[in-house]
């Protein structure tokens, strides 16, 4: 039998206290379409069946429906049919929410579904709140949940100057934090007075599972899976997502216009796959530890090579072939550009356009916090030790820096 994981939102629900301590305060919820209860009850709608005084509604990137697509693609503020209460975008004509937004309510619940990925842009939109939230006197509630890439940590820290959208803080590219705990580390990182709270989860162990069916090790296997944003489909796109989301900085498909987008290395009509999975294999055979790479074809119904026929690399980050500890997303991803630039010299592989309002630097240094990974790749002589150094050495200031954080 499997064990029962409660997420933040389920404790809120069933605790007298915590309700009590919201009493007739009016409530705001920050949520998108994977804000549910353990029986798949929206948020909104549990709150308001509960009694709590829910006075406006607030949608991140791809809306409180999930129904934006794409990057840049915005949503309108809206009121709701049903409560006939404001619901406000913090993507769109804003990403920060206003003055106004802010006292439509006197505390504000989080509860977003996030991916672990310092990239996916949940994470920023908390920082955004709780620097509005310390201004305007607000108090802030994550109603936390699981990080379903678990509590391995990947990546070079964003280096200072280079923040954004996708780069708030300092930090590596998986982070290994829930929600909540990463509020705390905002928090002390950027010395903000705000009344905090974290409703913390029951039952989840991040280290828990079994690598032989690629149960838990993040994601509890008696939760059902709902897509947080359009094209999170899948834990296996969640454990993939901090090296795959690196290809939305370069002209390869990401699988974007198929079934399973970021679940592959690259996608293109004119790269040997096979080639490249081949030079990576000699480049750095222990970087594809913990996953499996399959050969496969797609033809993307929209977005890079829509309509085209394209040769593939999948990574199976579950069954038998994941290993929790092993696999790394991030250097493996990195692996490929590699391989791709070592077989195919003059390739056009860095996208030259404007990526979550930035508009001054490539793509894949926005994505990265830096050019670093970037020149890594395009340097004939750089070798994966040399990566791995730079990465190591982040990895492990990120972990001493965050430790006194964890909550489970």
């Amino acid at each position: 039998m499997m064990e029962r994981v409660d997420f933040g939102i389920d404790r809120l629900l069933a605790d007298q206290t915590l309700l009590a301590e919201l009493g007739e305060r009016r409530v705001a919820l920050v949520a998108h379409p994977a804000s549910v209860t353990q029986d798949l009850t929206h948020s909104l709608d549990a709150l308001i069946a509960r009694g709590v005084n829910v006075t406006s509604a607030f949608g991140p990137q791809h809306g409180l429906k999930g129904d934006k697509q794409d990057n840049m693609v915005e949503t309108a503020d809206e009121m709701d049919a049903a409560y006939g209460i404001p619901v406000f975008s913090l993507y769109g004509e804003v990403r920060r929410p206003t003055g106004q937004m802010m006292s439509s309510a006197d505390v504000f619940l989080f509860d977003l579904q996030d991916l672990g990925c310092r990239i996916y842009t949940f994470v920023t939109t908390l920082l955004y709140l709780l620097e509005e939230a310390a201004k305007y006197g607000k108090e802030v509630w994550v109603l936390d949940r699981p990080n379903p890439a678990g509590r391995p940590v990947e990546g070079t820290l964003l280096v200072p100057g280079q923040e954004s959208f996708v780069g708030a803080a300092p930090m590596p590219m998986r982070h290994g934090l829930t929600m909540g705990e990463m509020g705390h580390w905002f928090i002390e990182h950027f010395d903000l007075d705000v009344a905090y709270h974290v409703v913390t989860m029951a039952g989840w162990n991040p280290d828990a599972g079994d690598g032989r069916v690629a149960s838990g090790y993040g994601w509890p296997a008696s939760r059902i899976w709902i897509n947080p944003s359009p094209n999170a489909a899948s834990v296996n796109m969640a454990r993939c997502y901090a090296g795959t989301v690196m290809l939305e900085g370069t002209t390869l498909s990401e699988g974007r216009g198929t079934t399973r987008p970021l679940e592959v290395l690259f996608g293109a009509p004119d790269i040997d796959a096979k080639a490249v999975a081949g030079e990576m294999q000699r480049m750095a055979p222990d970087w594809h530890d913990g996953v499996a790479l399959r050969e496969c074809w797609f033809e993307p119904t929209f977005h890079k090579h829509a309509g085209t026929l394209c040769n593939a690399l999948m990574l199976h980050a579950e069954g038998p072939h994941y290993d929790h500890a092993r696999f790394k997303p991030w250097r493996l991803q990195a692996l490929a550009f590699k391989a791709i630039r070592r077989l195919y010299p003059s390739y056009d592989l860095w996208r030259d356009f404007p990526y979550e309002y930035e508009l001054g630097r490539l793509a894949i240094d926005v994505i990265n916090g830096g050019p670093g990974l970037r020149e890594w790749v395009d340097d004939a002589a750089a070798a994966s030790d040399d990566l791995d150094a730079l990465a190591s050495h982040d990895e492990a200031a990120w972990v001493q820096m965050v430790r006194h954080h964890l909550l489970y």
